[in-house]
């Protein structure tokens, strides 16, 4: 019996609820913790970045619109998605951070709970953030959160998956749409979690992954008009600072990069860093000894 050829996973860019190769046509090799080949990923361009954000605000609307229920419904789709291909990202971590398989899958584990747990914060946040205020006169005063609108994400380098998740899950769960910059040298948990994120209920561009370099698709993120806030958590030092001098130019949002152990359970930091607050003042009417009267 002879021996069949081992068909070989083309791996490709998520923008826009598809899987497009990069438009530069360019791949680089992405190998594992011993420089062993594991793939080709695309390397993508500037063009690339500029479509992923077209598609994110496209999607910004029917996202942000939706219920918040909603949300926490599609979210933990994907942790349902992500529970059946368990064992699929547990070799992906393992080969890219140079983990034993005991030690990916308890990171695949706490990666699916992450999602669990953001699922759960959707219709739970504006009650944490917002609420009525007193105030000196006869109004309501009600303050409730809004999403920003569309949040480029500098994935984390090193943890290429639960890091991942930690930085792209309360972005989206707070109605946010999100370009996400996966990790430079282990880029494949990130386009497979695209594929995870096609088959589960989440809309087209709500959540658009590009691989390659860092630096060169942060640089056209950060200066672009119409992204609204930029999470800077897998940046060095050098291109934090010259990414948050380009993100001034139209004032957006800017998380920058700090130390995190992504196994802590997180609070709620990473979901307020990108709400805006509504506050809207209503007449009460006149108020008389036997109570309120409209």
């Amino acid at each position: 019996m002879s021996d069949r050829l081992s068909v070989f996973k083309t791996y490709k860019l998520y923008v826009g609820g598809k899987f497009p190769r990069s438009e530069s046509g360019r791949v680089y090799e992405v190998t594992d913790s011993k420089d062993n080949w594991l793939a080709n990923a695309p390397l993508s361009s500037r063009k690339d970045a500029r479509d992923a954000v077209v598609a994110a605000r496209k999607a910004f609307g029917g996202w942000s619109g939706a219920t918040a229920y909603n949300r926490g419904q599609v979210l933990y789709r994907v942790a349902e998605m992500l529970e059946g291909r368990r064992e699929q990202f547990t070799r992906e971590v393992a080969d890219a951070e140079g983990l034993s398989k005991s030690k990916a899958a308890a990171v695949v584990d706490a990666t699916i709970d992450r999602w669990v747990w953001y699922a759960g914060w959707t219709d739970k946040i504006a009650q944490v953030t917002g609420g009525a205020n007193p105030v000196a006169g006869p109004y309501f005063n009600l303050s409730s959160p809004e999403p920003t609108g569309v949040v480029a994400v500098v994935a984390p380098q090193e943890s290429s998956f639960l890091g991942l998740v930690s930085v792209v899950a309360p972005v989206i769960a707070t109605g946010n749409t999100a370009v996400v910059i996966a990790s430079e040298k282990a880029p494949l948990p990130a386009l497979s979690l695209g594929e995870v994120l096609a088959t589960s209920d989440v809309p087209g561009g709500v959540v658009n992954v590009l691989s390659g370099r860092t630096a060169e698709l942060a640089a056209p993120l950060a200066a672009h008009q119409d992204v609204n806030a930029i999470d800077f958590a897998g940046a060095d030092e050098a291109l934090a600072k010259e990414l948050e001098i380009a993100a001034a130019d139209n004032l957006k949002r800017v998380l920058r990069p700090q130390p995190v152990d992504y196994f802590e359970t997180p609070g709620i930091d990473r979901m307020t860093a990108f709400l805006e607050t509504k506050t809207v003042w209503h007449p009460t009417g006149s108020l008389g000894a036997g109570g309120s009267s409209y």
